[in-house]
């Protein structure tokens, strides 16, 4: 069986060879002599006709079913490509939130974890200012103890200068026990 594209070159080709001859004998070109207007016309019809039957009942719906097959892969394509899209919209959405409630995560935590540790700061400055305020007192009452027996031993001290300084002064012997009021006195007055 011949094929219809090849069928129409045939009779094509068979048109010029039946028109070869006039053309050879008229001398001229057939296409402008008015004599030859009728049969070209027919050759024409018949032209246009085969060419329009080749065209429509073979080019045409394969042209056809190539538009029709490439709109369905382009509307396929656009349609995958939209629900792509839209997943990944989604898994942008999740991935903010998640990036979200990480931040807010971490916030909370570092809240946390600070007021955590101002109040064993808090409690350990307490308890050093305890332990301080009663080395402090303990040290106070040392040093109390201390200047209150270095006031006594001064006194006896003072005392016994006092008896000592009498006899060489005034040639009067009084025992330090005797002088020990009379310093006390003098100290409290300067005191």
């Amino acid at each position: 069986m011949i094929a219809k594209p090849m069928l129409a070159g045939l009779l094509a080709a068979a048109g010029l060879l039946a028109a070869a001859p006039a053309l050879a004998a008229s001398g001229g070109m057939p296409q402008l002599n008015p004599k030859d207007f009728a049969p070209q016309l027919v050759w024409l019809l018949i032209t246009f006709v085969a060419l329009y039957l080749v065209l429509a009942k073979a080019v045409l719906p394969k042209i056809g079913s190539v538009l029709e097959a490439r709109a369905d892969r382009i509307k396929g394509d656009l349609d995958r490509a939209a629900a792509l899209k839209a997943e990944t919209d989604k898994i942008i959405a999740a991935y903010e939130k998640a990036l979200a409630d990480a931040r807010n995560n971490a916030a909370s935590v570092s809240r946390d974890t600070a007021a955590a540790l101002a109040k064993v700061a808090n409690d350990r400055q307490t308890e050093v200012g305890a332990a301080l305020a009663a080395r402090i007192k303990s040290a106070e009452g040392n040093i109390a103890t201390a200047r209150g027996k270095a006031m006594t031993e001064i006194q006896a001290v003072a005392a016994e200068i006092a008896a000592d300084a009498a006899k060489r002064l005034v040639g009067l012997t009084i025992s330090p026990a005797e002088a020990a009021p009379a310093v006390a006195a003098a100290a409290k007055e300067r005191g």
